[in-house]
């Protein structure tokens, strides 16, 4: 499906005058500083359609006359196609606010054509000076970020918009490395008779845990998941353990195997596979590939029934869980004389194989396969 990025004019591209609101002149022109070179980066890396959305208060009366608009907006888009910024389409509102006209942002009166199913709304954004423009992104069901100081979060805030405003900046490389690698997290709820389990995946994190699946020594080592793949990981496990421990450890990984499924999304840019791990007397290989197929090849015995209050033989099913949510292959092997210190190590290797397969290189959005999809 296409991306789009509908981008305010006025105080977005160029500088809004602070005395009547109107570049109604070639002397009023002025751009935003970074623009020309955060928008040829876009144009040339990224796959968004470009798509320049304004309100222009009586464009045609004789308050603003339409022979004054003309002259800059088209030196305005010379000076953007000098640079290979070329725009996919420009949508001017004219109406003044009191006229209420649904064609005027926040109204999506304007945008129609990009609302029938054949653009990723979701994965789309609105940038603009206003918070009218990021009241359009809701409306439209779109991302927003905020041209302007950090102080402009306080006006999402109020507003209640903060669950589609993904950045307030008032700097254009910041917009431009934002849109390259945007944040990739899931939310993940799995309800079954057994178990209730909900996961929050934050894979560009700071390797931040908060676990609680009842489980002491599990939730060590899911723990150590989030501290050595730096992702920040949030999960809340509550299981039948009266039973026995299986229901909820496996649920656990199909969960978080889905998060990591749904948070790499495309997966382009990713490194794809990852780790050799010594620890003691113990030695793990962990190998990952996030190739789109299950698959889990487990080269590891304990000698304890069980490890803290896990049963040894559920580590394997746990990792078998979590490869057939995430579409992935896992092989590990792992040898040892310490139990603990062995499975330890298998989780820290699983972790930093994690953390190599993910990394995304800026300026690199190929998909790493020769076939075309992952």
């Amino acid at each position: 499906m296409k991306r789009a990025l509908f981008i305010d004019r006025d105080g977005t591209l160029i500088v809004e005058p602070s005395d009547d609101y109107q570049v109604d002149t070639l002397g009023k022109l002025e751009f935003i500083p970074g623009v020309f070179r955060a928008m040829y980066n876009i144009r040339k890396h990224l796959d968004y359609e470009l798509v320049m959305v304004t309100n222009q208060d009586g464009l045609g009366t004789e308050s603003y006359p339409e022979e004054n608009y003309v002259k800059v907006q088209d030196k305005m888009l010379k000076a953007f196609e000098n640079e290979d910024v070329v725009f996919d389409n420009v949508l001017v509102d004219r109406s003044f606010p009191e006229e209420n006209l649904p064609t005027r942002k926040p109204g999506t009166g304007l945008l129609t054509m990009y609302m029938g199913g054949e653009y990723d709304l979701v994965n789309s954004y609105v940038i603009g000076d206003r918070i009218t423009d990021i009241q359009l992104a809701a409306n439209l069901g779109a991302k927003g970020i905020l041209f302007g100081d950090h102080s402009g979060w306080n006006e999402v805030r109020e507003a209640s918009l903060e669950s589609c405003c993904s950045l307030v900046t008032n700097s254009w490389d910041e917009i431009f490395r934002h849109l390259l690698l945007p944040e990739r997290t899931a939310t993940v709820k799995r309800e079954t008779s057994e178990t209730r389990i909900e996961v929050k995946l934050l894979l560009d994190g700071t390797g931040k845990a908060d676990i609680g699946s009842g489980l002491g020594f599990f939730d060590h080592m899911l723990e150590q998941i989030a501290r050595h793949s730096g992702c920040d990981i949030m999960i809340r496990a509550d299981g039948d353990l009266y039973r026995d421990e299986h229901h909820t450890i496996e649920d656990t990984g199909l969960a978080l195997g889905r998060a990591f499924s749904e948070a790499l999304g495309s997966k382009r840019g990713i490194g794809r596979y990852g780790f050799f791990l010594p620890m003691d007397d113990s030695a793990v290989l962990a190998g990952i590939d996030f190739g789109g197929r299950s698959w889990l090849n487990w080269e590891a015995d304990f000698k304890r029934e069980k490890i803290g209050d896990m049963p040894a033989e559920m580590f394997s099913h746990f990792f078998h869980s979590f490869c057939e949510e995430a579409k992935c292959n896992l092989y590990i092997k792992a040898r040892g004389q310490n139990e603990h210190h062995k499975i330890e190590a298998i989780f820290k290797a699983f972790a930093r194989s994690i953390r190599m397969a993910i990394k995304r290189e800026a300026l690199d959005y190929e998909l790493p396969t020769t076939k075309g999809l992952l």
